[in-house]
C-alpha cells in the first residue's frame, strides 16, 4: 500500500483513527464509469459505498436517485469521465443536482480522470477550451469542490471558480518501480512539453538522470519522434506521461530508445485511455518490458496484454478524501 506522511492515519480497510469530524456525515457514491474503484475507496475509509439508481429512459436520457438521505452530509460522487466521455460527463451533472436537491452540506466531484482535458487552449481560430467549458458545468450545477488527479495541464486547476485539489498518481508509481530493483534507471521525457512532470518523477526516483524525446505532431493524434536529447545506452528507460491514449507517441518513443541503445524501455502512465489502435501497438513483442497505468480509467480484461501493470490509486484518492473531509492539508501528501 503507498503510504503518506500524516499524523493522523487511517487503517487500511477502514477505522479512522483521530478522527475529528463524525464519519456518519461521509458519503461516497458511485457513477457508472468505475464502480470497482469507488468500492477500493470505500474498503480504505471503511464507508459503504451509497445505494443510487443510475437507469436510461427509452429515449436515452438519464434517470439518477440517492436512495438514502444525505441532508447535512459531505458528499463525494466518483466519476472518472473516460470514455463515452459525454455520457458519463452528463451522468455526473445529474448526481450534482439530485445531490444538492436533497440538501447535502457539501458536494465533491472526485475525477479520477478529467475528461477533454488536452482541449486546454487555442491552437488555432474558432476552437473552443472544452476543459474549461466542463469546468464551468461543474461549477453551475452545484459542485462544492473538485478532486482530480493529472490533469493533462497545471492551468486546468485555475478553470475551476471553486476549490480542486489536485493529486499525482505518481508515489503510487514510484513505489511499484522502487520494488522492481531497476538498474541505471533514466527517466523519459516522451515530448518538451512533458519534461516539468518527467523532473518531478525522476527526483522522486531517487534524482534519476532526466533525457528528452524530441516530438513533433503532424496532426491530431499522429506524433513524430526525431531524437533524444540525453545519454540512454544501456540503460533502463522510463517514458512517462500523465495518459497513453492512441499509443503512437509513446511508442514511436519507445524505438526511438531501442534504436539509441537502451537496454530496456518501460512505459507508466496515470490514465489509460487506450483508443484503438492502442493494444497492438502497446503489446508489440520486444518494444516495451512493462507498460504501467492506474486504474483511473476501467481495464476490463478484453483490453489487457501481457505487458500490462495495473496499480490501484484507490488508496491515495481515499486518503485524499478523508483529508478533505477532515479539512487537513492535500498538499502535504507528497511532501
Amino acid at each position: 500500500m503507498t503510504t503518506f506522511s500524516t499524523a493522523e492515519r487511517v487503517e487500511p480497510g477502514g477505522g479512522l483513527i483521530n478522527a475529528g469530524h463524525d464519519m456518519g456525515r461521509l458519503r461516497l457514491f458511485s457513477g457508472t464509469s468505475n464502480p470497482e474503484l469507488t468500492r477500493e475507496i470505500g474498503c480504505y475509509l471503511g464507508v459503504v459505498n451509497g445505494p443510487r439508481v443510475i437507469k436510461r429512459f427509452a429515449d436515452g436520457e438519464l434517470y439518477i436517485q440517492i436512495q438514502e438521505s444525505i441532508r447535512g452530509c459531505d458528499v463525494f460522487l466518483i466519476q472518472p469521465t473516460c470514455a463515452p466521455v459525454n455520457d458519463h460527463l452528463m451522468e455526473l451533472l445529474i448526481m450534482v443536482d439530485a445531490c444538492r436537491r436533497a440538501s447535502a452540506r457539501q458536494v465533491t466531484a472526485v475525477v479520477p480522470y478529467y475528461g477533454y482535458a488536452r482541449a486546454d487552449r487555442k491552437t488555432a481560430g474558432r476552437e473552443s477550451i472544452t476543459a474549461k467549458l466542463v469546468a464551468n458545468l461543474l461549477v453551475k450545477s452545484g459542485v462544492d469542490r473538485v478532486l482530480a488527479m493529472d490533469l493533462h495541464s497545471a492551468q486546468i486547476q485555475g478553470y475551476f471558480d471553486i476549490p480542486c485539489d489536485h493529486i499525482y498518481g505518481s508515489p503510487v508509481m514510484v513505489d511499484y518501480l522502487s520494488s522492481r530493483q531497476l538498474e541505471q534507471v533514466v527517466v523519459v521525457s516522451p515530448d518538451v512539453g512533458g519534461v516539468a512532470r518527467a523532473r518531478a518523477f525522476a527526483k522522486q526516483m531517487h534524482d534519476a538522470p532526466l533525457a528528452i524525446i524530441d516530438k513533433r505532431r503532424s496532426g491530431h493524434n499522429v506524433a513524430e519522434s526525431l531524437t533524444v536529447i540525453g545519454d540512454v545506452a544501456g540503460k533502463t528507460a522510463i517514458l512517462i506521461d500523465d495518459m497513453i491514449d492512441t499509443g503512437g507517441t509513446i511508442c514511436q518513443g519507445a524505438k526511438l530508445l531501442r534504436q539509441r541503445g537502451a537496454a530496456k524501455v518501460l512505459a507508466c502512465a496515470t490514465h489509460a485511455v487506450f483508443s484503438p489502435p492502442a493494444i497492438e501497438r502497446l503489446s508489440e513483442p520486444g518494444l516495451f518490458e512493462e507498460v504501467v497505468v492506474t486504474n483511473s480509467i476501467p481495464l476490463p480484461s478484453q483490453r489487457r496484454f501481457p505487458q500490462l501493470r495495473v496499480l490501484s490509486v484507490a488508496n491515495m484518492l481515499g486518503e485524499a478524501i478523508w483529508r478533505i473531509h477532515q479539512e487537513s492539508s492535500v498538499s502535504s501528501m507528497f511532501r
